[in-house]
């Protein structure tokens, strides 16, 4: 056994002195329900800090700080006459008007009144006119749930971090023309414009050509001479110039190239030349222009971070040149910067410093949450300054109210644009805790101000040295976004300047203590840093006579005493989902990639199983994601049952009520439900889990199940990755998992009249509304199928001209008579389950619903998915594959005492793919399970080899991790023993049911005529070019014409064939594709003269609509063209009008016989889309009826309801009645670690005039 044991999770209690030093003591993690053994060998020195302090504490800065930064930045606002002024004061945020539940709930965005002191002054007098301090209310701002995400509009959303370039001065090398290196600094701001120093290698390859050339903004090159002459008058001199730069031959270049320019004057001049081109020459002007782009705080900008940067980079060039450093807090650029960059960049031109890397963390900084919120908001409130100033010139000053100037409407605006529709404005990714935490942690280069995948080139994706401890160098997407997207390092926190730092333990002479600084990238490189696994003696002495250390980017051996730092821990290096792979360091890293992504794909099941083989970090991670429920105050449990835990606070005797989430459905469609894992009168400490959430067990992280795993082939049902599973698997449970899916309907006012909800439905039977109430609400417990009624609803038609007899029938039925159309929400093709919520929001009852919306009624129907053949799973180690055979209990192979495995993989998995992890954790899970023991064996610092074989000894069990199996089928003995053991395996979100899918006929495309593609449009297979060559190779030439015509695009042997199925004839000839018509048209459309001729050379006209096909094809239910909505509707609403009107006047002379069965040649009312009366079907079709509700032609579509039930891949544009056309947008499932960005659209109510 390994000898060290230290209690699982311990968490040390940190002082700080203020300094960025702490010291030390360890705490044992609170209330924690099960005991792991730890392999570890190093002891714990820091405790893993609050997973999301990165949200919360970005957050709390811009509520405070951030917000009065801003309004600072714009008061006061000053009329162009300068009579009036507007000061903004402290501002207060009030209370949420409704809890987090209510906006998830009610469809709201969980947000606090914010308010503003105003004061408008006269200057002439002084007065404050109006009330003094006057409170305005300057808009509901969104407010920061406890868990760190934010509700908009009830979705749950998470505000991601960006990583940017710092503001700050760089110097780089670039190559020219001739392929000899230039040198170049350029200064970056936080706003305002760049400035550009350059050298010149000039026309020959000597010192006496080389120059150094100023860029303002991209323009024209300025020489650096004339610049540093018109920026004060003590440097107006030659002589003056070349003692500034120490006689350096560039300056001395420049100098004569530019001998025209002798005085300030002409050096101002010349600048306003430069940048103002064909204005008339002002030396007032030039100096106002370089004062206003540089040394005008309200223009120019480096923020706080800028400025600190540029300070210690030009620190040298500050006390060499008696230049006096500008102080931390002065914002714009100085002229004494100016000098020093140019004094540096000569210096690098020499050779004598190093060029910056821009990749290294200490030129990229992370702006989190509070910082890009508080750049919108600066951006809303440089709009209202604009309009405040307009009013302040058109209203009366005697009578004007800072009420009046003030309108908040672009602030508003610019807040709800970037939680609506900015790119690091995300949909949280819910579909387990891991994934919720992990979403909250990431750092993306992507976004406003960032790069594009298409510009990133290779270096900006790599792993950099100055990763290590601050940004993940395993967990990053795979595809487009690799390296882009990244995952923050376990240890790492921000400071205030945005930079990423990371703790070391201090060195002194040798001796480690327990003392623990932050340093960020820059500082870390002046040090030598030692591994956390460096031999120390008990006083913490290093032993070894040279250590391996860090120093830059460079690994080198050092004596102990040059040693001046030490990692804290081993996992420091690693982010959250890696640290959770046991084993990594035996994992190739692409594979261990593969293996954290993984992780968050897991879908929590129906009884989550904490991993054998942990890492000791599963506690941290369930209780820091927000899927738990923590005890806040330390106290005694009072009440406790499945929906609420009560704890009666130690401190002031008060019962506090902790409610629990019981089966909501998450953004992932997954299920949320939590379980108390308290008992009644049990003592709970604060930071204690009073209950496990969708993915815990027993406060511990648990995404998978552990289970006994055979590595060995079995009838090839392994091949290629396939997993074989025994079906005790699916009779036990142990990966069935809840799914739920959301649908909505909404009763709105069209210009016909308002939409109804009501059970009584037109031509539908009393089967179908079994489970409707009486309001025509589907009941809670119903078991429902596809293209059953959820909500039934009708919609009025449209009014025509009435007929003497329905006057008649009017005046004598009442209104009840008035047509309408059902309109009801059916549950989608593939989808089934149990209802197990309704809500109903009205219009009258006092609900806040959109405009036009009478009622809304959402229904929630849950499913319970057993595993099956085709789900995708996979164990921690990226070791992935499908199910391929769900064999029964009795055929699996098994152990000698009669236990058979539960899954089956294939050994050829791992020598390839280097992830031995899975190896290792199978053989510790084996000799765990056996002595009914958890084990954490921690990243970097985990079991070895001889530790396991010990293990499994201990249990029992071969040294070796093999064992002999028997085949279930015939009982005899494999050939060779076969490693068994157990491994934590996860059922991934890409299920087999989401992704099945089967049409026999749907919606067409209205210009080509070919099926829609795609699950979620209820479309066809794609038959492409390759599969076509294999039905040409196989000569079966009859398939593939069928293929390529009746079955796709020609509309009239598509209808013809029907019809000739329907009545048993011979199916006729296929007639011509309507992709060779569209092709005709376009070479046409090119004013070329393309005719088709026959074999006679007879022209055969090719026309592109064929009424009489369509009519025949609504005859038998056939869809045509379903791309456009709002045509089709209107055609299909026509045409049951004429039907409805044929079938009453039929009714009148008691003829309803004289429809069911027309004459050959009796006109029936038919639209355009041909579609017939209910009545008019024949028996013989029964199809027609059954064809899908979303289909055009079969039923009408709804005002404002898109073709398809399902989401829709594409936004489309959708015609709405009242409010023209409206962006109709849906989720669609994020796929592979790509997120996908869900953006509400923004209806605001202002125009552009006013913002």
């Amino acid at each position: 056994m390994a000898k060290t044991t230290i209690k699982a999770h311990e968490r040390p209690h940190i002082t700080g002195n203020g300094q960025g030093a702490f010291t030390v003591e360890a705490t044992e993690e609170i209330g924690l329900k099960r005991q792991r053994y730890n392999f570890a060998k190093i002891p714990p020195v820091l405790g893993i800090p609050d997973l999301i302090e990165l949200q919360k504490a970005s957050f709390e800065w811009f509520t405070t700080d951030g917000l009065r930064e801003a309004f600072s930045s714009i008061s006061p606002i000053k009329d162009f006459t300068g009579n009036l002024i507007l000061e903004f004061g402290e501002h207060t945020l009030g209370d949420a008007k409704f809890s987090v539940e209510e906006c998830r709930e009610r469809d709201m965005t969980y947000s606090a009144p914010l308010r503003v002191r105003v004061r408008l002054i006269t200057a002439e007098s002084g007065e404050i006119k109006g009330i003094p301090d006057q409170e305005i209310f300057m808009g509901d701002f969104p407010l920061m749930t406890d868990k760190g995400t934010f509700m908009i509009n009830g979705a749950e959303r998470v505000i991601v971090s960006q990583l940017v370039r710092s503001p700050g001065v760089y110097f780089m090398k670039d190559t020219d023309t001739n392929n000899r290196p230039t040198f170049n600094a350029t200064i970056i701001p936080n706003r305002g414009a760049w400035i550009e120093f350059e050298t010149d290698n000039g026309t020959k390859n000597d010192e006496t050509e080389g120059t150094l050339g100023v860029r303002i903004d991209k323009n024209r090159k300025i020489y650096a001479t004339t610049f540093v002459r018109a920026l004060d008058p003590r440097w107006e001199n030659d002589d003056a110039i070349l003692e500034l730069f120490d006689h350096s031959p560039l300056i001395k270049n420049c100098l004569e190239k530019d001998k025209d320019i002798k005085t300030r004057e002409d050096a101002l001049k010349e600048i306003y030349k430069k940048l103002r081109p064909g204005e008339p020459e002002n030396p007032e002007n030039a100096e106002n222009l370089l004062r206003s782009l540089f040394f005008d705080e309200k223009r120019y900008d480096l923020a706080a971070v800028g400025r600190y940067k540029v300070n210690s980079k030009l620190e040298d060039e500050f006390s060499a040149s008696n230049l006096t450093a500008p102080p931390l807090t002065k914002r714009c650029l100085d002229k004494e910067d100016m000098i020093a960059v140019i004094r540096r960049l000569i210096k690098v031109a020499e050779r004598k410093l190093h060029v910056d890397d821009i990749d290294h963390l200490g030129n990229r900084r992370i702006r989190s949450v509070g910082e890009l919120l508080q750049n919108q908001f600066r951006v809303g409130l440089l709009r209202l300054e604009r309009v405040v100033r307009e009013r302040m010139t058109t209203q009366d000053i005697e009578t004007v109210t800072p009420q009046a100037l003030i309108n908040i409407r672009p602030v508003v605006a610019a807040i709800k644009e970037f939680f609506g529709s900015s790119q690091l404005s995300q949909f949280m990714d819910q579909t387990n805790s891991l994934a919720e935490l992990t979403h909250k942690r990431r750092l993306s280069a992507l976004g406003p101000g960032g790069l594009s995948r298409e510009r990133a080139g290779f270096e900006v994706r790599d792993v950099h040295h100055s990763h290590y401890g601050r940004i993940c160098p395993i967990e990053t997407p795979e595809g487009p976004n690799i390296g882009l997207i990244g995952s923050l390092a376990t240890y790492a926190r921000v400071n205030r300047y945005g930079f990423i730092e990371t703790p070391y333990r201090v060195v002194d002479e040798g001796r480690v203590s327990n003392e623990v600084r932050y340093l960020t990238a820059d500082q870390e490189d002046r040090y030598v840093i030692a591994q956390a696994n460096t031999p120390l003696d008990a006083a913490g002495r290093i032993t070894a006579k040279s250590v391996v250390a860090r120093f830059a980017e460079e690994y080198v051996e050092e004596p102990p005493e040059r040693v001046q730092f030490m990692d804290v821990s081993p996992r420091q290096i690693v982010s959250v989902a890696t640290a959770l792979i046991p084993f990594l360091e035996h994992d190739d890293a692409n594979r261990a990639l593969m293996g954290a992504n993984m992780q968050r794909q897991a879908v929590p099941l129906l009884r989550p199983q904490a991993p054998i083989v942990g890492t000791g970090m599963e506690y941290r991670a369930a209780k820091d994601s927000g899927g738990t429920v923590v005890c806040k105050a330390d106290g005694k449990v009072v009440f406790v049952d499945a929906g609420r835990v009560v704890v009666k606070q130690s401190a002031d005797d008060l019962e506090r009520q902790y409610d629990l989430l019981k089966f909501t459905r998450s953004n992932a469609g997954t299920c949320i439900n939590q379980r108390p894992i308290v008992e009644l009168g049990e003592e709970v400490k604060r930071g204690q889990i009073l209950a496990d959430g969708p993915s815990s067990d027993d406060g511990e992280l648990a995404l998978g199940q552990n289970v006994l795993v055979a590595f060995m082939p079995w009838e090839g049902y392994n091949y290629e990755d396939a997993i074989l599973i025994s079906e005790r698997m699916v009779k036990d449970d142990r990966f069935t998992s809840i799914h739920i899916e959301e649908y909505e309907c909404e009763a709105r006012d069209t210009k016909l009249g308002p939409e109804e909800i009501t059970r009584d439905i037109p031509n539908v039977g009393e089967d179908a509304l079994k489970d409707l109430d009486e309001s025509g609400i589907v009941r809670v417990g119903a078991e429902v199928r596809p293209e059953d009624i959820l909500v039934g609803k009708v919609t009025p038609k449209g009014e025509t001209e009435l007929t003497a007899e329905e006057r008649l029938l009017r005046a004598i039925f009442g209104e009840k008579s008035r047509e309408v159309r059902d309109t009801s929400l059916k549950v989608p093709h593939g989808e089934k389950g149990k209802i197990i919520d309704v809500k109903v929001f009205e219009r009258d009852a006092g609900d806040e619903l959109a405009p036009g919306v009478n009622k809304l009624v959402r229904v929630y129907v849950a499913q319970k998915r057993k595993i099956l053949q085709g789900d995708k799973m996979a164990g921690r180690h990226g070791n992935k594959g499908v199910i391929a055979k769900v064999l029964p209990d009795e055929d699996m192979p098994y152990l000698e005492d009669g236990s058979p495995v539960d899954i089956v993989l294939n050994p050829l998995g791992v020598p390839s793919r280097m992830n031995v992890g899975q190896v290792l954790e199978t053989h510790l899970g084996w000799a765990a399970a056996g002595l009914g023991k958890h084990i954490a064996t921690p990243v970097f610092d985990g079991a070895h080899a001889e530790d396991i074989q010990e293990w499994l000894q201990d249990a029992g069990l071969p040294a070796d991790g093999k064992a002999w199996l028997r085949d279930g089928r015939s009982g005899e003995r494999f050939a060779r023993p076969i490693t068994v053991g157990y491994i934590y395996m996860l059922k991934l979100a890409h299920l087999v049911d989401d992704k099945i899918h089967a049409r026999s006929t749907g919606p067409y495309s209205m210009i080509t005529q070919q099926p829609l593609g795609g699950k979620a449009q209820f479309g066809g297979q794609r038959f492409g070019e390759m599969e076509v060559w294999a039905l040409e190779a196989y000569g079966a030439a009859y398939t593939l014409q069928e293929l390529l015509t009746v079955k796709s695009d020609d509309v009239v042997g598509r209808v013809k064939t029907y019809e000739a199925i329907v009545k048993g004839e011979n199916v006729m000839e296929p007639g011509v594709p309507e992709s060779f018509k569209v092709l005709i048209k376009e070479l046409q459309s090119l004013a070329l003269d393309v005719k088709v001729l026959t074999e006679s050379r007879e022209e055969l006209e090719v026309r592109i609509s064929d009424e009489d096909v369509n009519e025949r094809a609504a005859e038998y239910g056939l869809l045509m063209g379903a791309e456009e909505p709002g045509k089709a509707a209107a055609a299909a609403a026509r045409a049951e009008e004429e039907l409805a009107r044929a079938g009453m006047a039929a009714r009148m002379l008691g003829a309803e016989a004289a429809l069911a069965e027309p004459a050959e040649d009796a006109a029936l009312p038919e639209s355009e889309d041909g579609e017939e009366s209910e009545e008019s079907e024949s028996e013989e079709e029964p199809e027609a009826a059954e064809t899908e509700e979303g289909a055009i032609g079969v039923l009408p579509l709804a005002e404002g309801e898109s073709l398809d039930e399902e989401e829709n891949e594409e936004e489309d544009l959708v015609a709405d009645e009242d409010e023209g056309y409206v962006l109709e947008e849906d989720e669609d499932e994020a796929d592979d670690g790509e997120e996908e960005e869900e953006e509400e659209t923004l209806h605001d109510d202002f125009t552009d005039e006013e913002l």
